[in-house]
């Protein structure tokens, strides 16, 4: 699966999301680290480009309930919860989403939660340089941010994989996961 022209992007395994003490801790976040950081190593040992995502908000954005939005704080930019859990192997570049306030749910791209209006990340340009065809996403959460990636990958020319033992999902509706997989799997999401 891996190789110079496949990028294994690794989204949002950080603590606010992987310690049961974080603020928007997803069930079994933890347990995805073992399989997530295998899939690290074998992507290093192919040559593959590798790219962390981190959300990165600050003290108050529209993302977040008390300024409107329907999350808890969480992964405030420098903060204990933003940082990466500390046993995940870190092994390539990080980009961070949502600086400015804006929603950061996928790696490739945010949306402002009152104008609507796109930003891009970066990461398309760094897959671009790379000479990647290929995406592997693993990471939190399946339902949001691992989801929006995988589809953006998809749109954006990529054959794109998703590692289902290496994600975990929010699951605020019960079947929130089941119809995030299958959502990807329609737009040409292959899960492995």
């Amino acid at each position: 699966m891996f190789g110079p022209a496949t990028a294994l992007l690794v989204v949002d395994v950080q603590n606010d999301f992987t310690d049961p003490s974080g603020s928007l801790y997803v069930n079994g976040g933890t347990d995805a680290l073992a399989f997530i950081n295998a899939t690290i190593a074998d992507a290093v040992s192919a040559g593959s480009t590798i790219v962390y995502s981190q959300d990165w908000h600050p003290e108050s954005t529209p993302h977040f309930a008390k300024d409107g939005g329907i999350w808890p704080d969480h992964c405030v930019a420098d903060s204990w919860g933003a940082a990466f859990h500390p046993d995940l192997t870190v092994e390539g570049v990080t980009i961070h989403k949502g600086v400015d306030g804006e929603d950061g749910y996928s790696a490739f791209s945010t949306r402002d939660p009152q104008t609507g209006a796109t930003g891009d990340t970066g990461l398309a340009a760094i897959l671009e340089t790379a000479g990647v065809t290929e995406a592997v996403v693993v990471g939190i959460a399946t339902d949001y941010c691992v989801k929006e990636t995988a589809l953006d990958a998809v749109r954006l020319g990529y054959r794109t994989h998703l590692l289902a033992d290496g994600v975990r999902a929010v699951n605020l509706a019960a079947g929130d996961a089941a119809r995030a997989v299958a959502e990807m799997v329609r737009a040409g999401v292959e899960v492995d």
